[in-house]
C-alpha cells in the first residue's frame, strides 16, 4: 500500500499536538498558503528544530545526508573489522584509509612526516629560477598554488580530452573578500591571517606580522587578476585555447616548459585550455617580482591547509576554526566518522576514492525497484519538457527543433554506475593518514594526465552514489545518485504527489540546467556551440534578465540581497524545474487518478511535498557566505520564487491577485 509523508499531515491541530507531546516550543501561528507557502508548510518544523552546535545548517538535504552517513559509518566499521568484506580493490583501499584516519593517535605520531619532503623543497627555494619546477612538483599532488592543472573533455569537442589550467589558489572564500572593506570581509581577512600564521607556526616556519602582510598582499594581487563569480558563469570567457608557445609569450616571466615538465605534462603538448589568461599573466609576473620568503609562506599555507584535517590536533583545530567556525558558524566539529567520510569522498563526491564510499552505500540502501521507478519519473519529466518546448510562443521552429534534439540526447545516470573503479597502482599505508591523502591525490593526478590522449567516456560517473545531490553533467548528462533517491525526496512505495513534488522537481531542475543561461550554450552532444537564432537568443536573454531582476529583490538578511546574476542558472532551473515536474505529475494523474486525502487535493500535496524538501535552518554566518559566494538562493526563496510565479499553484490553493504568493506579472523562461 502506498503511504504518505509529512506533507499530508499539516493540520494545525495535529502539529500542535505533536509539538506538545514532544515537549517542544509551541508551533508558530499558521501562515496562509497564499501568504507564504514556505512558512505554511514548514512552520511547525521550523519551531521544533534547532541547530546542533556541529551544524551550519539543518534541513531535508542535511538530515538525509546525516542518515546516510550513519549508515555508512556502521557499514565501513564492519568493513574495517571484517577483511573478508573487502572483496574489491576499492573497498580494501577505503578500509585502510578510513582506519588510519579514525585513530587520532596515528596523526599525532606521524606529525609532518608525510609533508616534510615537500616542505623541504619549499624551504630550498632560492630564487625565480627554482620556482617553475617547485610549482610543477606541487601540481603533481594537486596543490593549487596558484594554478591547478586537470584533464577533462574539451567543451568544443567532447569526444576528446584536453588539458586545462585553472584558478584555485586563494585562501579567502571569494576573490572579492580581498578587495572589499565591509565588516564581513574584514572579519574573514583577520581569520585567514590567524589561520595562515598558525599553520606556519605549527610547521616551524617563519610567521611574523610582516610576512603575513606580504602574504595577504600577494594573494590580493592574485585576486585582482581573477574573474568574478558572475564573469566565470560565461563559458566563452573561460575557454581560451593556447599553445605552450603562445602562453609563454603572453604570460612572460615564468618558465612554463619547466613547470609543465615537473608537473608530469609533456612540454610538447600542442594545446592548453586556459580558464583565466589574466591570472596566468599575473602569476608569471609575480614569479620574478615577489620575494622568495613570500612565495615560501604562500606555498606552505597552500600545501598545509588541505592536509590539516589529516594532521595532528593543532592543525585540525586551526582548520576548523577558520573554515567552519568563522565561515559557517559551527561551534564544534562534526563527529569524526562524518568528517572522515566527507574528507575521503568530498562534499560533491568528486574525490578519487569517493566511489568506494558509494559502493558501500549501494550495497546497503538501494534497490533495482527504486532505480526503475526513478527512471520512469525521468521520462515523465522529459515528456513534460518536450511539450513545454513545443508550446513556447517566444521561440522559433528552428531553435525548437535543436532544443528537442538536445532533450532527446540527454543521458540520465540513475543510482549508481554499472562498474566500480579498480584503482590500479594505488597503495596506502594503514599508519599514515596524511601521507595517504598525498598518495591518493598524486595517483589521481597521474591517472588524469594519462587519460589526456584517450577519448572521453560519456558513461563514466564523476560523483559518488552516496551523495545527497544531483548534477547536470558535461556531455549532456543528468545524474541522480542513490543517496538522494531516498525519502523525503523519493520512495518507491510513496504516492506520486510526494515523488513528483520531491525528486520530480529535482529532475526537472537538472534538465533545465542544460537550458539555463550557461547550459543553453551547449548542443545535444554537450559541445560549446551556438544553436540559437539571433532572435530567439535575444528573447531568451530578455526573460533571463527578468529572472535576475526578480531574485535581486529578495533580501534574506538585512542589507544583503540575492545576486540575481550570480545565482541566475540555479534560479532559472528552480522556476522551470517546478513547472515541468508539475506537468509530469499531471501525466501521472492521468494514468492513475488520486483522491483528496486529509482535505488536500493531489495538486496541493504535490506543492507541499516540494516545500518540505527545501525546509532549512541555517546559521547567519553560513547564510551570509551562501549569499556572497554561492550559486543557490537560500531555501525559503526556492519555494516563494517558483510557486508565486506559477499560476497552477495559485489555482491549487485558490490564491487571488494581490496575495503575496501571486506574482502580478509571472516570470518564467521555460
Amino acid at each position: 500500500m502506498k503511504y504518505l509523508l509529512i506533507p499530508t499531515l499539516l493540520a494545525a491541530g495535529w502539529s500542535a499536538a505533536l509539538a506538545a507531546a514532544a515537549g517542544a516550543p509551541p508551533p508558530r501561528a499558521v501562515t496562509a498558503a497564499c501568504t507564504d507557502f514556505y512558512e505554511h508548510v514548514n512552520a511547525d518544523w521550523l519551531t521544533r528544530t534547532s541547530l546542533p552546535p556541529d551544524r551550519a545548517r539543518i534541513g531535508s538535504f542535511d538530515e538525509l545526508r546525516m542518515a546516510n552517513d550513519r549508515l555508512l559509518e556502521r557499514a565501513i566499521t564492519r568493513l574495517v573489522a571484517e577483511p573478508a568484506r573487502q572483496d574489491t580493490p576499492g573497498l580494501k583501499l577505503l578500509a585502510t584509509w578510513y582506519a588510519s584516519g579514525a585513530d587520532p593517535a596515528l596523526a599525532e605520531q606521524a606529525g609532518l612526516k608525510a609533508a616534510q619532503p615537500l616542505l623541504d623543497r619549499i624551504a630550498a627555494l632560492q630564487g625565480p629560477a627554482g620556482l617553475p619546477p617547485l610549482l610543477g612538483e606541487l601540481t603533481r599532488y594537486k596543490v593549487a598554488a596558484p594554478l591547478s592543472v586537470w584533464v577533462g573533455s574539451d567543451v568544443t569537442d567532447v569526444r576528446r580530452n584536453a588539458l586545462f589550467i585553472g584558478a584555485d589558489g586563494l585562501g579567502l572564500p571569494d576573490r572579492d573578500d580581498y578587495l572589499k572593506d565591509d565588516e564581513t570581509s574584514r572579519r574573514l581577512q583577520a581569520a585567514y591571517r590567524r589561520h595562515a600564521a598558525r599553520l606556519l607556526a605549527l610547521a616551524g616556519a617563519p610567521h611574523d606580522d610582516a610576512l603575513i602582510d606580504a602574504l595577504m598582499a600577494f594573494e590580493t594581487t592574485l585576486a585582482r587578476a581573477t574573474l568574478t563569480r558572475v564573469e566565470r558563469r560565461d563559458p566563452q570567457a573561460t575557454y581560451n585555447r593556447r599553445t605552450l608557445a603562445t602562453l609563454a609569450r603572453q604570460a612572460t616571466g615564468l618558465d612554463w616548459p619547466a613547470w609543465f615538465t615537473a608537473a608530469g605534462v609533456d612540454p610538447g603538448q600542442s594545446e592548453i585550455i586556459v580558464s583565466q589568461p589574466r591570472l596566468a599573466e599575473a602569476v608569471a609576473a609575480l614569479a620574478g617580482s615577489t620575494p622568495v620568503a613570500t612565495w615560501q609562506a604562500y606555498l606552505r599555507v597552500r600545501l598545509l591547509d588541505p592536509l590539516a584535517p589529516w594532521l595532528n590536533d593543532g592543525f585540525r583545530q586551526s582548520h576548523f576554526d577558520y573554515h567552519d567556525r568563522v565561515q559557517r558558524g559551527l561551534q564544534r566539529p562534526p563527529a569524526r566518522h562524518e568528517r572522515l567520510i566527507e574528507l575521503i569522498a568530498g562534499r560533491a563526491g568528486w574525490e578519487p576514492l569517493s566511489q568506494t564510499v558509494g559502493e558501500v552505500f549501494v550495497r546497503e540502501a538501494f534497490s533495482p525497484r527504486a532505480q526503475q521507478r526513478a527512471g520512469q519519473l525521468v521520462e515523465d519529466v522529459r515528456t513534460a519538457m518536450r511539450a513545454r518546448i513545443r508550446g513556447l510562443a517566444w521561440m522559433g521552429d528552428a531553435t525548437k527543433a535543436r532544443a528537442l534534439e538536445k532533450l532527446e540526447a540527454m543521458l540520465p545516470q540513475m543510482g549508481a554506475p554499472a562498474r566500480w573503479p579498480d584503482y590500479a597502482g594505488l597503495a596506502l599505508d594503514p599508519r599514515d593518514p596524511a601521507g595517504n591523502k598525498l598518495r591518493v591525490d598524486a595517483w589521481d593526478q597521474a591517472r588524469d594526465l594519462a587519460e589526456l590522449q584517450s577519448p572521453t567516456d560519456r558513461t563514466r560517473w564523476q560523483t559518488s552514489p552516496h551523495i545527497v545531490n544531483a548534477f547536470a553533467g558535461g556531455q549532456n548528462r543528468i545524474i541522480f545518485p542513490a543517496g538522494l533517491l531516498q525519502p523525503p525526496f523519493f520512495d518507491a512505495e510513496a504516492e506520486d504527489a510526494v515523488n513528483y513534488g520531491g525528486i520530480g522537481m529535482v529532475i526537472g531542475h537538472e534538465i533545465i540546467h542544460h537550458f539555463d543561461d550557461r547550459g543553453r550554450q551547449y548542443d545535444a552532444a554537450g559541445n560549446l556551440a551556438d544553436w540559437w537564432t539571433a532572435e530567439d537568443a535575444a528573447a531568451y536573454r530578455t526573460r533571463a534578465d527578468r529572472v535576475a531582476a526578480l531574485y535581486g529583490t529578495y533580501e534574506p538578511l538585512p542589507g544583503l540581497r540575492i545576486n540575481g546574476r550570480q545565482m541566475l542558472g540555479e534560479n532559472i532551473s528552480d522556476l522551470g524545474g517546478l513547472q515541468i515536474a508539475y506537468d509530469a505529475y499531471r501525466l501521472a494523474l492521468a494514468r492513475q487518478p488520486a483522491a483528496v486525502i486529509g482535505g488536500r487535493t493531489p495538486e496541493q500535496r504535490f506543492f507541499a511535498a516540494n516545500a518540505v524538501i527545501w525546509r532549512s535552518q541555517q546559521r547567519t554566518q553560513s547564510l551570509e557566505q551562501q549569499i556572497r559566494t554561492g550559486q543557490h538562493s537560500p531555501a525559503p526563496f526556492r519555494v516563494r520564487g517558483p510557486m508565486s510565479n506559477m499560476p497552477a499553484f495559485a489555482a491549487a490553493f485558490g490564491c487571488k491577485p494581490g496575495d503575496p504568493m501571486v506574482a502580478a506579472d509571472p516570470v518564467t523562461v521555460w
